[in-house]
């Protein structure tokens, strides 16, 4: 009899641990297989390392929505996660985040994240923190965006003219056209059809993106121009975070920090497969020099003039650089 109340108390004690433990619950867009689906799953494991009762839940594919829905609910208080970035958080409500989207901001990967370790982003995500978002990850690269053409660009003077297709935001509308090319705002999904009628003549996206779409088998020129270094971020609800322990906290932030750098790993080797696969099926790549890349450069300089425009803080840009030591 002792030993079934025993028994029936450690069942009870467990059943009790598992009501108590927090589960987060992480939508995205993306599949587990990409880069950012397998930095996820790193970080499920790394978390589960540790005896914090606080555990992950992973829903690729949109089984969670779009992001507006998730960040609606986490505004609510849910116990939910997503990936946004700057031009998202400017649409938000914090206009200066936007400016991380700029043309040829970054020459490096290690600007991105020393930004992301600077007064002025933590000032930046407080602000994000008092409209109830969390950012609780930000060195994770979604990928550079580079630019596929029906016709060769090998320097900045070849995109005079040319239609590309962005994003329907205004940041990168204004980014390709400083660079002297018209932009054309188009959902990603029509991108192939208008390449093949030569309604544009190119795109821009991260190399797993172009070659995920199949954008290279109507568009054989690609430039990797390297015009955004696209770094994405993890935000939860302030309110559902703000309820965990101070040891649930941390390990939160210290697991997603170091699956972000495995992460970044992942998609530095994903760019070198799919640029790999893209010549082996017969893209021109150019891998522009250091004074063609200044060429980008001088020309995107007038983006940054444009802040009245995006509704950014007096002198922004010099900020920035200053806080990335640029």
């Amino acid at each position: 009899m002792k030993k079934f109340v025993a028994v029936v108390l450690m069942l009870m004690l467990a059943l009790s641990a598992c009501a108590s433990a927090e589960v987060l619950q992480i939508g995205f867009e993306n599949s587990l297989s990409e880069p950012i689906g397998q930095g996820l799953v790193k970080w499920q494991e790394l978390l589960a390392a540790k005896d914090v009762d606080l555990t992950i839940e992973l829903f690729p594919d949109s089984q969670l929505g779009n992001k507006t829905d998730i960040i609606d609910q986490m505004l609510l208080g849910e116990p939910v996660m997503t990936l946004a970035d700057g031009a998202f958080f400017a649409d938000y409500g914090v206009p200066d985040m936007g400016i991380v989207f700029g043309p040829f901001l970054f020459d490096n990967w290690d600007q991105c994240w020393k930004l992301t370790e600077s007064d002025w982003w933590a000032e930046q995500c407080a602000k994000l923190n008092d409209m109830g978002i969390k950012m609780v990850a930000a060195n994770w690269a979604y990928g550079a965006r580079h630019t596929l053409t029906t016709k060769p660009v090998n320097t900045v003077e070849d995109l005079a003219g040319l239609q590309i297709r962005v994003p329907t935001n205004q940041i990168q509308t204004k980014g390709f056209e400083v660079l002297g090319a018209t932009p054309v705002g188009m959902s990603l999904g029509d991108v192939y059809t208008a390449l093949q009628q030569g309604t544009i003549d190119g795109g821009e996206n991260p190399l797993s993106t172009l070659y995920g779409r199949k954008h290279h088998e109507v568009a054989k020129y690609l430039i990797m121009d390297g015009h955004v270094l696209n770094f994405t971020n993890w935000v939860c609800s302030s309110m559902w975070f703000d309820g965990l322990t101070p040891e649930q906290q941390e390990a939160l932030i210290e697991t997603g920090k170091e699956a972000g750098v495995y992460n970044n790993e992942l998609q530095a080797e994903a760019d070198d497969y799919y640029k790999g696969l893209m010549i082996e099926e017969g893209v021109t790549v150019v891998e522009p020099t250091e004074e063609v890349l200044e060429g980008f450069r001088e020309k995107a300089k007038a983006f940054y003039d444009e802040g009245a425009t995006f509704g950014w803080s007096d002198g922004l840009y010099e900020t920035v650089c200053a806080a990335m030591g640029k």
